[in-house]
Order: C-alpha cells, then sequence, then structure tokens
C-alpha cells in the first residue's frame, strides 16, 4: 500500500479541532440516514438528529464542501462523501500499534476502523508469549522488529497501548522510525517534537466527568 505523503496543498482547507470532532458524528448520522432509504435531508434534521443548531450544522459541512438545496436540503450521498474527502476516510492509512493486551486487541481486531480508512497492519509487544500469534488475521510481532517494518512500509501513524511506564520509549521509538502521527491510549502525557501530531485518549479523564455529572444527578 502507498503510504507516500500526496501533494494535495491546493485542495487543503484547515478545519478547527472542534469542527473535526463533530465531522465524524454527521457521518455516522448521515450513513444511518442513508441505510434507512432516505436521499435528502434538512439542516434542520441533522440538527435536531445530533442536538445542535441549524447554523452550526450548515458550517460545518460547508467545510467539507456539501451544500444543501432550498426546501430540499443536503443530497445525502454527496454529503457523506464530501466528508469522507475532507478527512481522508477514501485515503487509507497504514498504522502500527504497540501493546498486545487487551486494549490493543480490541483495537487490532476492530473492523469498523477500515470505515474512516484506517487500516492497522499489525501489533507488537515484548512478551514472548504472544509474538509470533495471530489475532484476526493480525500477526503479534516482536517490538524489536517494529523500526524496520515502520520504515520498509512508509507507516506514518502508531497507536501506543502500552502501561503508562512504557509509553514515553514506545513513542520515542515510532518517532526514530518515522512515525509523524500518535493516537495514544497510555494514561500519561507524551512530549513530542513539533513535526509529530499527537491525540491521547484518556479514559481516566472521561470516566472522571461522568462520575461527577452522575453525583449532580444525585444532589438535585
Amino acid at each position: 500500500m502507498d503510504n507516500s505523503p500526496k501533494d494535495n496543498a491546493q485542495n487543503f482547507i484547515k478545519i478547527s479541532r472542534p469542527t473535526l470532532r463533530r465531522l465524524p458524528l454527521y457521518y455516522q448520522y448521515l450513513k444511518r440516514e442513508l441505510a434507512l432509504g432516505r436521499e435528502f435531508i434538512s439542516c434542520t434534521s441533522i440538527a435536531e438528529g445530533m442536538g445542535l443548531t441549524p447554523i452550526q450544522v450548515r458550517k460545518d459541512l460547508q467545510v467539507t464542501g456539501a451544500v444543501g438545496k432550498p426546501k430540499v436540503g443536503y443530497h445525502i450521498g454527496a454529503a457523506i462523501a464530501s466528508i469522507e474527502e475532507s478527512l481522508g476516510y477514501n485515503n487509507t492509512k497504514d498504522a502500527l500499534l504497540v501493546g498486545a493486551g487487551h486494549l490493543g486487541l480490541a483495537l487490532l481486531g476492530y473492523e469498523g476502523f477500515a470505515d474512516y480508512g484506517l487500516n492497522i497492519v499489525a501489533a507488537f509487544d515484548k512478551d514472548p508469549a504472544k509474538i509470533g500469534r495471530q489475532y484476526r488475521g493480525k500477526n503479534i510481532l516482536d517490538i524489536a522488529k517494529f523500526s524496520d517494518l515502520a520504515k520498509r512500509l512508509n507507516v506514518q501513524i502508531g497507536i501506543i497501548t502500552v502501561p503508562s511506564a512504557q509509553a514515553m520509549d514506545v513513542c520515542n521509538l515510532m518517532i526514530e522510525s518515522g512515525i509523524r502521527a500518535i493516537w495514544n491510549f497510555a494514561p500519561v502525557h507524551l512530549t513530542v517534537p513539533e513535526n509529530v501530531v499527537i491525540q491521547n485518549e484518556n479514559m481516566a479523564a472521561s470516566l472522571s466527568i461522568l462520575s461527577q455529572e452522575l453525583l449532580k444527578d444525585r444532589q438535585k
């Protein structure tokens, strides 16, 4: 698979982070509506279905190039295609995962990533009991082979699912191996160079928010 960067600078539109977080939700919502047999949908219907304002929906979809028609709304198939193009879902990107524990295996085996243009090629671990095994058709390899495979396949995305104590070492290994985008599931802050992008998924923080909201409800 060709993972070499493509020169799309002339077509690149900078999308704000809040909009980037909402676009996959629009994508999922519109796919469900399309599956129900709908061909067109109004901005108001999308807003009501997603708990947003029509103005916000219009602004977000406008960034992707999707345009609604008066009294008709958005052509759902065309809007989906616009989001796919904007988010790169139609250009599959390879990734390598480090940490073949329960969370790592769950991500490795998740077939839904294909809908979002992500292909996890293989997982890596240092545990001899895991090395050499397969999980849902994906190999679990020795971490010592990570750099060679990442460079050989020109993989740009790395996924970290190791304990926090090991996360920084894994992060450094990825950067040294040419990884330029890191999806970090370890519960620790990782420092990366400016030319590397990192997305931290802190499940403990999310759980804390849920717990606080439940506590508020009980105190009402």
